[in-house]
């Protein structure tokens, strides 16, 4: 399975061997088997089969996780987010092309106004270039696209080492305070 880069709040970005499969059915083949192990299903594939039992126990065993699509509207799925947050591990966000940013609003939303406090990754098409921004929203993991070299990945994370905008991390430095 591949890596990912894990970056916790509060803790020091790592490169660590993912056991989470995302699960990706073919077009017309929404019903296609799940693998077994850890998989991380499409929110809308959950919404349509995650209370079958063989999935809720899976589930409950902390072997499901979700990933939202771009268009998928988490506020309007809030309460079945709650419920989840009991027995999905992982939520990711999938990036289908590095210029959609719709997924920085959805970890927004998810962080910020839906409280979710689970781990929280990028998938996709997720570019060296994008992490510092990913994480400042809330993305807590990265898996990065397979070009993308993770050693360069991680020095991203300190190159910067002053911080002027609110984040999820709460690293903002006040400048020109009177002492």
């Amino acid at each position: 399975m591949p890596n990912f880069i894990s970056y916790p709040k509060g803790g020091q970005p790592t490169l660590v061997k993912s056991e989470w499969q995302v699960f990706r059915a073919p077009e017309g083949e929404e019903a296609a088997a799940l693998p077994p192990g850890k998989v991380i299903v499409p929110f809308v594939w959950w919404l349509a089969r995650g209370t079958r039992p063989e999935f809720a126990k899976r589930a409950e065993q902390g072997e499901i996780g979700v990933w939202f699509a771009p268009e998928d509207d988490v506020l309007a799925h809030a309460e079945v987010i709650k419920a989840g947050e009991k027995v999905w591990p992982v939520i990711a966000v999938d990036f289908p092309i590095f210029r959609d940013g719709r997924g920085f609003s959805t970890a927004a939303l998810l962080r910020d106004r839906l409280g979710w406090n689970g781990e929280l990754r990028a998938i996709g098409d997720v570019l060296i270039d994008q992490l510092l921004q990913l994480a400042r929203v809330g993305f807590d993991s990265f898996s990065l696209r397979n070009d993308q070299n993770p050693e360069l990945a991680l020095k991203q994370f300190s190159l910067f080492t002053l911080n002027v905008q609110n984040t999820w991390r709460g690293e903002r430095a006040q400048l020109g305070a009177a002492k």
